[in-house]
């Protein structure tokens, strides 16, 4: 072997080496969209302080939108004066990050009386060179990644009669839409999966390429809730999993028909905002203010599937903050109870915590919790087992958002990519090195 050839594999393998066990955050929730990061050989304990502060981006503008990351690039929704827009910010620039681009995805969502942030609210999803992102009055875009430009775009209540369930949306508030629009695309090879809701059928598969319908699930007629769905197969057919107010439903991938539903009884009677949880054909869906949390088993058969109710509980009331599933046992916040960890299987309690940490949310790593504060700004690491909450370290970010209203939080999840954790409120963005 020459030593060209010798100098170019030692290379490689540096390569792969500084790479192992890095991974992208390319959607809401991370790359399988239930919370849980990739990453192997981050810091098992922070320093007093925290990691390291790599940089401070106070540009964005407002919403709760999260951001998805690949490599370098980094694309997130804001809102700016009278629209929302989707940004690109170059990552590897100098200091702090760079705006390449930023491309207007409609009006921004807003009404009389409302002290809890104009919107966007969805987050971007990241698809090879393109990405969609979604506004607060349906305005959805498919756009370049390298540059920004416009491939398509469509709006959801005009062009398929998309319906946004009402509740708690305020008395005051002008539009049909609620909160507005908030769920966040998924891309499942060829097709885009929104959810309009309404009459016209609550899911539907776009051509991710032309924006044009495939399908849209019109058996399924439930309006659209503030949760975002997620993918899954039982018995071998894979389907979306949607949670609106009335409960839960799954739709065929193939054509959209319905496969199954959980009508719980009662309806969740307040916003629907956090995603199901899927694992070994069963089905975790949790709501805040009072609701309470509902497992169900799918049982495939030559019928179809059936659904049996595992238990309907008040263990869990989460609201905003996501729950992540760790070795068979759910980890978050539950409004009364505190941050827990709860067996999913039987609901059992293996802990509540009140005192440590403010609600909110929470995402996980290699066996550890990100749990950040939606008040305070406090980001704490936790130790994901049932023995008892074992805090591993935290921080107080560097200052807060003078963006935020009144009735607002720290809402947007925490967000691990390629060894940085990522935090924004409004239009500050926080980026930590979390590598030892």
């Amino acid at each position: 072997m020459n030593i060209s050839r010798v100098g170019m594999m030692a290379t490689i393998v540096a390569v792969l080496f500084t790479n192992a066990g890095a991974a992208d955050w390319p959607q809401f929730r991370g790359p399988d969209r239930n919370g849980v990061s990739a990453e192997k050989g981050l810091a098992r304990q922070w320093p007093k302080g925290g990691p390291p502060l790599a940089w401070t981006f106070d540009k964005l503008g407002t919403g709760y939108s999260g951001p998805a990351v690949i490599g370098d690039r980094l694309y997130v929704s804001c809102g700016r004066g009278d629209s929302e827009y989707l940004v690109a910010l170059d990552l590897k620039a100098a200091g702090s990050p760079r705006e390449l681009w930023a491309t207007r995805i409609g009006p921004i969502f807003t009404w009389r009386g409302n002290d809890w942030n104009n919107g966007p609210n969805a987050s971007p999803t990241a698809d090879g060179d393109a990405i969609y992102a979604l506004g607060g009055f349906g305005d959805l875009v498919c756009v370049e990644a390298a540059t920004g430009k416009e491939r398509w775009r469509k709006n959801i209540p005009k062009t398929m009669g998309g319906e946004v369930d009402p509740i708690g949306g305020g008395a005051e508030d002008p539009t049909p839409l609620g909160w507005g629009y908030a769920w966040s695309p998924l891309v499942d090879g060829d097709h885009l999966i929104c959810v309009p809701g309404g009459k016209k059928g609550l899911l539907a598969a776009l051509d991710k390429k032309t924006g044009e319908v495939v399908w849209q699930s019109k058996s399924v007629t439930d309006q659209a809730s503030y949760s975002s769905p997620i993918v899954a197969e039982v018995g071998g057919v894979r389907q979306y999993i949607q949670v609106t107010n009335a409960g839960m439903v799954g739709v065929s991938a193939k054509d959209g028909s319905k496969l199954w539903s959980y009508r719980r009884e009662p309806a969740y009677a307040d916003v629907v905002i956090a995603s199901p949880i899927f694992a070994d054909n069963h089905v975790f869906a949790s709501v805040g203010f009072g609701q309470g949390c509902d497992l169900i088993k799918l049982v495939p058969g030559a019928a179809g599937i059936t659904v049996e109710t595992v238990y309907s509980k008040n263990t869990i009331q989460n609201r905003d903050g996501g729950v992540v599933l760790i070795d068979g046992r759910l980890y978050g916040h539950s409004e009364g109870r505190g941050w827990f960890c709860v067996e999913l299987q039987t609901g059992k309690v293996a802990w509540n915590d009140r005192n440590s940490l403010a609600r909110g949310s929470v995402t996980a790593v290699d066996g550890l919790l990100i749990c950040c504060a939606e008040k305070g700004g406090t980001v704490a690491l936790v130790e994901a087992t049932p023995a008892a909450r074992n805090e591993k370290g935290r921080f107080q970010l560097p200052k807060e958002s003078t963006f935020r209203q009144r009735s607002g939080g720290l809402w947007t999840h925490p967000v691990v990519a390629n060894g940085k954790l990522y935090i924004r409120d409004q239009d500050l963005l926080f980026c930590y090195d979390l590598k030892p």
